[in-house]
């Protein structure tokens, strides 16, 4: 027989057969599966293909064998589906009264619960098409059509007894099949051919279903999305249209009429006067558009696979292009206790929005990552989601977990206010500023002294976090003197890496100080705020060292109001032993699991940046890592450094979860730019865009000079790099662009 795990490595389906009922019962049982199947049948359909995938047909026919399989199959897959409730019990008693005379191996309900999946012995004289008509002539049911592809995947459930309903060990024989017989003539005249490819059948085994790991279904629905309104062509318009789209896909198509005949759908309607006039002129729409001058990648191509490329890196982090990935079901037990006082909507912002305060709970405390870098607890955690979607809901949680800290800061301002009062600032002072005042909850209007001072002391006070909370993004500028977003930029790339802040000054009443920045924040925004704040600041490693969090409410639908739980003493009582634990621990601390899940983590997102080619997904992995990892270790310390597979399920998830919203809002533009920049490294001397400019440019001359090139888009993003790599600066009283000796020594030699 046979069973194949499905799995995708650059860009093209290869699986892998599965050996064992062990193994086949441990894939099926992970919690992820479990979650994920939850999410399935809670009405989330798009879930459904994150599912383990598994293949029970293989046969030996040209094209009947996926990558990595190497055995014909001796089992035929069969999916029943779409059943009404009351007949489920029945038709499941059936098969299993049937399960000698049929050959049954395996039997499962479906992932939607609507119907069945069977696994069977094949009889080797019939095809695979003809043992699926057999099959359901004798259970008496209807089979999915789709399943006659032999290459056909099955969505898998859980090993619960009430999803797996029956399990023969004889599935597992990987003993290969005899090659089958050429089928009747009969029954081959019987086998229907595609109702709107008829002349794809014969061609849909020698070509790739897919282009680069996109399926070319996928491409067709997109482009018409994009370009047709979601309409597929009709009567009027199917030769005009049809031609575009054949004229679009050419190129991926390797420019052969047989793959675009086995991927463009035939959208003619034979008639019964002449029943070959359809496909003739299907046919003939597609050979005319081969018959134009070349003409490289279309640029309608390229929209396409940039939309489908976002909705796929979308899914590679476990959601959809409107879902976020679920949460574990089980959750760690401080991660739980902070969440269940909000609805399930809520439950990840919040689960990612309480790290911030937590982290500000460590102090003197280091975390060695893999690569020997050693970081601390630093966590900016920005919730982007539109107006009154219930952004609030961050808030009790956070007021639980700082107020300790709250209560400490009140006899330091006390002290502090004192101290200002003895001490005017026009004059000398009389004594010198207690050196053990330490004030960790900044307000969001500060001076840049005052900053300075909040940091210095809080080192100096046990390398403490100062933290922050605002309303509004925006708010965050007025956390320094500069008021700029810029200026948030740059505290923001120093603080992940607790580089060194301050400023010194030579005034007797200045402020002095340089300390390791450690500062953690909540911010709330909405999207297009969060987009205009961090325009300049997605390719500087900025946006990446954020910790993302969303609210959506399910599509088509408005967020309800949230309806909190009871935050009172009890409560508190149940949090303190947590945040004991965490003001308690110091030194280094250093855990070998989270170690290790972050070492696969790493390889994983790597693997799917290939498979998705996302660059920027890649890009953005690298520090969702490093702050998944930490928030690992920072649950490790709350339950006493005891790590357990709730931790671990919980890091994956959050790793995926701000990595979704990070792709959401801002891949698209980190992709775009890195493709730029790409090309900018790619030309040298002559053919550099910038070397063909005048030493003085205008934005104008700059534009032109792209048309003239044949470039696409504003260009803004190329300016940003130029500027960024100190080839250009912008002269403000000139309003040109001057290019630098750092451009004309790299590029003149």
């Amino acid at each position: 027989m046979s069973v194949h795990m499905i799995y995708y490595q650059d860009g093209a389906k290869h699986m892998r057969p599965i050996r064992t009922r062990t193994e086949y019962l441990r894939q099926r049982d992970s919690h992820r599966q479990q979650a994920v199947l939850k999410a399935v049948r809670d009405g989330d359909a798009e879930q459904k293909h994150r599912l383990v995938q598994m293949n029970y047909s293989c046969l030996p026919a040209e094209g009947g064998l996926l990558r990595g399989s190497s055995t014909p199959s001796r089992s035929v897959g069969m999916d029943i589906d779409h059943l009404a409730p009351d007949g489920m019990d029945a038709l499941r008693q059936h098969i299993i009264d049937h399960k000698d005379q049929l050959g049954l191996l395996m039997l499962e309900r479906s992932a939607r619960g609507q119907g069945y999946h069977l696994v069977f012995r094949r009889r080797e004289a019939l095809t695979q098409e003809q043992n699926l008509r057999w099959a359901a002539a004798l259970l008496g049911v209807s089979y999915d059509e789709g399943a006659k592809d032999i290459t056909r995947v099955f969505f898998t459930t859980t090993a619960a007894a009430d999803e797996l309903l029956y399990l023969d060990d004889a599935l597992f024989d990987l003993t290969p099949a005899e090659a089958p017989a050429e089928p009747p003539a009969e029954a081959t005249a019987e086998t229907p051919a595609s109702p709107r490819n008829p002349e794809s059948a014969t061609v849909l085994q020698r070509y790739s279903s897919d282009y680069k790991g996109i399926p070319f279904a996928d491409i067709i629905s997109k482009y018409w999305q994009l370009f047709n309104d979601g309409r597929e062509p009709v009567e009027g318009d199917r030769n005009v249209k049809t031609y575009e789209l054949a004229m679009t896909l050419r190129p991926i198509c390797g420019y052969s009429l047989d793959h675009l005949l086995a991927v463009i759908p035939n959208y003619w309607q034979p008639t019964a006067a002449d029943p070959a006039a359809a496909d003739a002129e299907w046919r003939q729409t597609i050979e005319n558009a081969l018959k134009e001058p070349r003409r490289g990648m279309p640029y309608r191509l390229r929209q396409v696979l940039d939309a489908l490329r976002d909705n796929a890196a979308l899914r590679a982090c476990g959601g959809t292009p409107t879902t976020p990935p679920p949460m574990p079901q089980r959750l760690p037990a401080l991660v739980r206790l902070l969440t269940r006082n909000v609805p399930p909507l809520y439950k990840p912002a919040v689960a990612s929005a309480v790290f911030p305060a937590l982290g500000t709970h460590l102090h003197g405390v280091r975390f060695r990552y893999w690569d020997n870098v050693e970081h601390e607890a630093t966590f900016m955690n920005v919730l982007i989601g539109r107006q009154s979607v219930g952004k609030g809901t961050i808030r009790k949680p956070i007021e639980f977990i700082m107020d300790d800290i709250r209560q400490r800061d009140i006899p330091n301002r006390q002290r502090e206010a004192e101290w200002k009062q003895r001490n005017p600032g026009a004059r000398q002072k009389k004594d010198p500023r207690p050196t053990d005042i330490c004030i960790q909850m900044l307000i969001d209007n500060l001076t840049d002294a005052v900053f300075n001072q909040r940091i210095t002391d809080a080192h100096n006070n046990g390398q403490r976090f100062v933290y922050t909370v605002v309303d509004e993004l925006d708010a965050l500028k007025k956390v320094t003197s500069r008021g700029t977003a810029d200026e948030v930029g740059l505290l923001i790339r120093k603080a992940f890496d607790n580089s060194l802040a301050g400023q010194e000054r030579v005034g007797a009443d200045s402020v002095s100080g340089i300390a390791p920045l450690r500062w953690n924040f909540n911010a709330s925004t909405t999207p297009p705020n969060a987009r205009k704040f961090f325009w300049k600041m997605v390719n500087d490693g900025t946006v990446s060292r954020l910790d993302i969090a969303t609210i959506i409410p399910p599509e088509g639908h408005e967020a309800p109001a949230p309806v909190l739980g009871i935050y009172d003493d009890a409560f508190a009582a149940e949090l303190k032993p947590y945040l004991a634990r965490l003001d308690a621990a110091s030194g280094l601390i250093e855990c070998p699991q989270a170690l290790r899940l972050a070492r696969q983590m790493k390889q994983e997102n790597h693997d799917a940046a290939r498979l998705y080619d996302s660059e920027a997904y890649e890009v953005f992995s690298y520090r969702a890592n490093v702050i998944a990892w930490l928030k690992g270790m920072v649950l490790y310390v709350a339950q006493g450094c005891r790590w357990d597979n709730t931790i671990a399920d919980f890091v994956r998830w959050t790793q995926q979860y701000n990595l979704w919203c990070k792709m959401l809002y801002f891949g698209h533009q980190l992709d775009k730019e890195l493709r730029e920049e790409a090309e900018l490294q790619r030309q040298a001397g002559p053919q550099n865009l910038l070397a063909l400019l005048p030493d003085e440019f205008t934005r104008d001359q700059y534009r032109q000079m792209r048309l003239g090139q044949g470039r696409t888009g504003d260009g803004e993003s190329t300016l940003r790099t130029w500027a960024a790599r100190g080839y250009i600066a912008f002269d403000d009283t000139t309003a040109r662009f001057v290019k630098t000796p750092a451009f004309k020594k790299k590029f003149s030699g």
